[in-house]
């Protein structure tokens, strides 16, 4: 099933989309509904962020390619994490489909992309096991973590290098049944694409990482877990730029790239 958040003349509600029409609920894909709303061609909406998340949590380095990358570039040699970190991102930074990514005036870059598979909760949760942590997922979406390399060397929390506002685009829908690691996630700038991976590379599962976290807090419907990327993040992101993250299924996750003139 694919869930969507959607806008049309100011009011606000959850759809399925079904082909190229969304079926209009009663309620959410959160708590109870009803498919008995009206019919809307796609079009005709306006596509907002796939959920709130009162809690957004994102994986550390997940992916091997991405480490060595990273490790070529600046001449280091740092080792693969021995175990899952888990990371805390702003819900102020979200935007969604079809909105700027906007960087700030004093940034000196690069400023990147960072297209991931994302874990949408659809219930409360806490203490599972990675063979129980699936029961929690409504469904799977799409994310960007978008980061300021040079703020990401210099900011010990990573304040600014993750969180600025606009930094996390997220979308298009929420598509449920999916296999965390048997999903392919390319990235496209300008139409040309410049990362595809495949989430069975992960270093630590999605599973892994939602019983984790759930041993330490409790996850509620409608938080969000981040599962990292893969390989290189180049080239940098500049103002006139389109980025896009891309699945067979949850859709195009597009958004363009403006520079803050002040």
């Amino acid at each position: 099933m694919k869930f969507g958040r959607f806008e049309q003349q100011g009011r606000v509600f959850y759809g399925i989309l079904e082909g190229e029409e969304v079926s209009e609920l009663d309620g959410s894909p959160f708590g109870s509904y009803r498919a008995s709303g009206p019919r809307h061609r796609l079009p005709a909406l306006k596509p907002l962020l796939p959920c709130i998340p009162a809690n957004f949590y994102a994986a550390g380095l997940n992916y091997l390619a991405h480490i060595e990358w990273a490790n070529k570039r600046a001449g280091a040699s740092k080792k693969p994490p021995a175990q899952a970190d888990v990371g805390y991102r702003s819900p102020n930074a979200l935007v969604a489909s079809g909105e700027s990514i906007v960087i700030p005036a004093d940034s000196p870059g690069p400023v990147e992309y960072e297209g991931e598979l994302v874990a949408v909760i659809g219930k409360k949760a806490r203490n599972l096991s990675e063979r129980e942590a699936l029961e929690c997922v409504l469904g799977w979406t799409l994310g960007n973590d978008v980061s300021e390399r040079t703020w990401q060397k210099s900011d010990r929390t990573l304040w600014r290098a993750k969180n600025c506002d606009t930094f996390k685009p997220m979308g298009p829908l929420i598509v449920t049944g999916l296999d965390p690691m048997k999903q392919t996630i390319a990235t496209r700038v300008n139409g040309k694409v410049v990362s595809e991976y495949d989430t069975g590379k992960m270093l630590f599962s999605a599973q892994h990482y939602i019983s984790r976290i759930s041993r330490y807090m409790t996850l509620h419907p409608g938080d969000v877990v981040w599962l990292g990327t893969d390989g290189p993040t180049e080239p940098a992101l500049k103002d006139g730029d389109v980025v896009e993250v891309c699945h067979r299924e949850i859709g195009v996750l597009r958004n363009p790239v403006v520079r803050a003139k002040s």
